[in-house]
C-alpha cells in the first residue's frame, strides 16, 4: 500500500485552486488580522511576566492569641499606607463604636444586679485587699437611684439588637445568638467574618437611609460613588441614626453609671476592668455619643469588633527610591483563640515574615476561653511554639510586647507580677523593671528554640497608641523590605 507524503495540515492552509483575485485579498487581510492579534497577545503575556518578576511581593502574617491587637496593627497599616481609604471607612466603623458603649453599659448593669461572688468562684487569687474596708460596706445594697438608671437605660438592649443586625450577615445566625441568662456577661461578644461583608452591609443601610432621607448637597456629598461611603470628616456633616440619637438621649444617664462611686466599687470588687478592655469608650461618653459623631482614627484602632477566619489585606507600598516598582504588601490576619490555631499552618509557607503580639498586661487574667489557663502564660507557650516550627526556620520573628500602657496602669495600681510570675522574686513592680524582665524570658525562647540562629527584634508597644507605633510600624517595614530584598538576591 502506498504511503502518502502529503501534509494534511499544509492541504487544509492550501489556498483554494479555484481562488479568485478579491476572495485571495479577503482571505489575506484576515490572515493579516488573526496574526496581529496573536503577537498581541503574545507580547501581554510577555509583559505581564516581566512586570511580575519585577514586582516585590512581601507576605506578613500577623499571630498571637485572641485579643492580642492583631487586628488593631492591621489597620494601624491600612492608616498609615492606605490613608484616603482608611478615613473613608471611618464611618462605618460607627455602628462598631454605638455597641462597644452598650456592651459596655449592658456588663455594668449585669454586675451590679448579679449576687456576689463567692471565693470559690473566683478564677484567679482575689484582690479584694486592693479595695478599701469601706467600698464591701457600701455595695451591699443598690441604692435606689441605680434601679431608676438601669430602667431609664432599658432601650439600650432594642439598641443591641438593632447593631448586631446591622453588623452581622443574615447567614452568620451563629454570630447573633446572646448569651443565656444564666451565662456570665464576659463571654457577651457577637464575631464577624473577616473581609468587607459587615462593611458592605452597613453601606447598603447608610445609602437607604441617605434616598429616605435627603436633607441637601452635604447629605449628597457622604455619597462619592456606587456603594463607596466618604468620611464625613470631608463633608463635616453625617447622618443621625436611630442607635445613634438613642445613645445621645441616654448619655446623662450612661455617665452618671460609669461615674458612680458603688458602681466603681461593685466592678473593682468582682474583678470587672472594663478600661482594659478593647472597645472602651466611657470616658468619652459626651464626645461619642453625640448626634453628629465621627470617629476618629484613634476611635477606630480602639473598637472592638472579632472577627473569626483568615482575613488578608493587600495594599502597594510606596515606590523604592532607585527602583520602578513598588513593593505590594499581603498582610494575613489569623484568628487566635485555641481552636482557631491548627488552622495557622497553611500560611506559614512563603511568609517573609510573622509579627508576634503578646499581651504582656494579661499576667493576672486568664483566657475567655479556658479559665484554667493564664494569659501571659498562654503567650509564652505560643511563642515557643512558633519559635521552634522547623517551618518558619528561616522567616524573621518580629516580637511586640503589647498593651505596656495597660500594664503600666495595672502595676502603678498596686497588681504586682510576683504574686503570677512566681520566678520575679522580689524585682521592683515598675514598668521598666517588668518589661526588661519579660523581654529577656522571650529572647531566651527565641534563642534556645529556633532552629537556626536569626536576629531577635523585639518592641514595647501599645497598638492603639498612633504616635508610638507609627514609628515602630515603619521600622519593621524597613527591616521586613531590607530581609525580602536579601533573599531575593536584589541586595
Amino acid at each position: 500500500m502506498a504511503v502518502s507524503t502529503s501534509d494534511p495540515l499544509d492541504d487544509a492552509l492550501r489556498p483554494p485552486p479555484d481562488e479568485t483575485s478579491s476572495e485571495r485579498d479577503v482571505r489575506v487581510a484576515r490572515e493579516e488580522e488573526a496574526s496581529r492579534i496573536s503577537q498581541a497577545i503574545d507580547a501581554s503575556i510577555k509583559a505581564e511576566k516581566q512586570a511580575r518578576k519585577k514586582q516585590r511581593i512581601v507576605r506578613l502574617l500577623l499571630l498571637g492569641q485572641s485579643e492580642s491587637g492583631k487586628s488593631t496593627t492591621l489597620r494601624q497599616f491600612q492608616r498609615l499606607y492606605t490613608p484616603t481609604a482608611f478615613r473613608e471607612e471611618r464611618i462605618l466603623w460607627r455602628a462598631v463604636i454605638q455597641l462597644n458603649i452598650v456592651r459596655s453599659i449592658r456588663i455594668i448593669l449585669d454586675t451590679i444586679a448579679a449576687p456576689p461572688r463567692r471565693a470559690s468562684d473566683s478564677d484567679v487569687d482575689s484582690d479584694d485587699d486592693l479595695v478599701p474596708h469601706h467600698a464591701h460596706a457600701r455595695s451591699r445594697s443598690h441604692p435606689s437611684s441605680l434601679d431608676a438608671l438601669r430602667t431609664r437605660l432599658q432601650p439600650l438592649r432594642h439598641i443591641e439588637a438593632l447593631l448586631i443586625a446591622k453588623l452581622v450577615p443574615p447567614n452568620e445566625d451563629e454570630a447573633t445568638h446572646l448569651v443565656s441568662p444564666h451565662q456570665q456577661f464576659r463571654n457577651q461578644e457577637i464575631f464577624v467574618r473577616p473581609g468587607a461583608a459587615w462593611k458592605g452591609a452597613l453601606a447598603r443601610a447608610r445609602i437607604g437611609h441617605h434616598n429616605q432621607n435627603s436633607v441637601g448637597s452635604a447629605e449628597e456629598a457622604i455619597q462619592s460613588g456606587p456603594g463607596r461611603p466618604t468620611s464625613a470628616g470631608t463633608t463635616g456633616l453625617e447622618t443621625q441614626d436611630e442607635p445613634q440619637k438613642v445613645l445621645h438621649q441616654c448619655r446623662r444617664d450612661m455617665v452618671l453609671l460609669w461615674n458612680d462611686d458603688v458602681v466603681r466599687e461593685i466592678l473593682v470588687r468582682k474583678k470587672v476592668r472594663l478600661e482594659e478592655l478593647p472597645g472602651f469608650f466611657l470616658n468619652d461618653l459626651e464626645r461619642v455619643t453625640s448626634l453628629r459623631y465621627m470617629p476618629t482614627d484613634d476611635d477606630v484602632l480602639k473598637a472592638r469588633l472579632k472577627t473569626v477566619g483568615v482575613s488578608e489585606y493587600k495594599f502597594e507600598m510606596e515606590v523604592t527610591a532607585g527602583r520602578d516598582s513598588g513593593t505590594e504588601w499581603r498582610i494575613v490576619d489569623v484568628g487566635g483563640s485555641r481552636s482557631q490555631r491548627p488552622t495557622w499552618a497553611p500560611f506559614f509557607d512563603d511568609v517573609d515574615a510573622i509579627i508576634f503580639l503578646a499581651p504582656i498586661s494579661g499576667f493576672d487574667q486568664v483566657l475567655a476561653e479556658d479559665k484554667s489557663i493564664n494569659r501571659l502564660e498562654d503567650s509564652v507557650l505560643l511563642w515557643k511554639a512558633v519559635c521552634s516550627n522547623k517551618l518558619l526556620a528561616n522567616v524573621d520573628l518580629v516580637l511586640f510586647l503589647n498593651k505596656c500602657d495597660i500594664l503600666d496602669k495595672k502595676l502603678r495600681a498596686g497588681v504586682k507580677l510576683s504574686r503570677y510570675v512566681k520566678s520575679y522574686g522580689d524585682r521592683g513592680n515598675d514598668l521598666d523593671t517588668v518589661t526588661k524582665y519579660l523581654r529577656g524570658k522571650f529572647s531566651a525562647i527565641h534563642r534556645e528554640y529556633s532552629p537556626n540562629p536569626r536576629k531577635f527584634y523585639a518592641f514595647l508597644t501599645s497598638v492603639t497608641d498612633t504616635a508610638t507605633t507609627a514609628g515602630i510600624i515603619a521600622s519593621v517595614r524597613d527591616m521586613v523590605i531590607r530581609q525580602h530584598l536579601k533573599q531575593s538576591k536584589l541586595l
